[in-house]
């Protein structure tokens, strides 16, 4: 991936992660770093809201991406502290392995961090992505 390590990515991740709670609500409890295939960084984190209106931590480090003119992701990474004070590398949702793919279809061979030794491709995570071909 790039010339960013997993360990680079969980710390980058892991710098802008500060949960904030908001009416019962929790912001920023999750964060996500992504490389380019360029080897820029963009960073972003979740918000919770009642309304669902909300959005996971890796579609706001997608969009600084978009933002930025950048599309293929090179790698990914998403973390959440407990209430111990432990990180945790997570895996990312359905709805954002699928968001990301639609990104860039180049995208099915990013680099997901799973753990500080362990990825999978998106491919792999998101393994039943062709539509069928229509009948000819």
């Amino acid at each position: 991936m790039a010339t960013v390590s997993s360990d680079e990515l969980i710390a980058s991740a892991e710098a802008v992660l500060h949960p904030r709670p908001v009416g019962g609500r929790l912001f920023g409890n999750v964060a996500s770093t992504l490389v380019t295939e360029a080897g820029n960084l963009h960073s972003g984190v979740c918000i919770d809201t009642g309304s669902g209106t909300g959005f996971c931590a890796e579609h706001a480090a997608v969009a600084a991406m978009v933002t930025a003119r950048e599309y293929r992701i090179a790698g990914i990474v998403a973390v959440w502290r407990d209430d111990g004070g432990a990180l945790h590398v997570v895996p990312p949702c359905g709805r954002c392995r699928e968001f990301i793919r639609q990104i860039d279809p180049g995208n099915l061979d990013t680099e997901v961090v799973l753990g500080r030794r362990h990825s999978l491709r998106l491919r792999e995570l998101l393994p039943y992505h062709r539509w069928p071909s229509r009948p000819g």
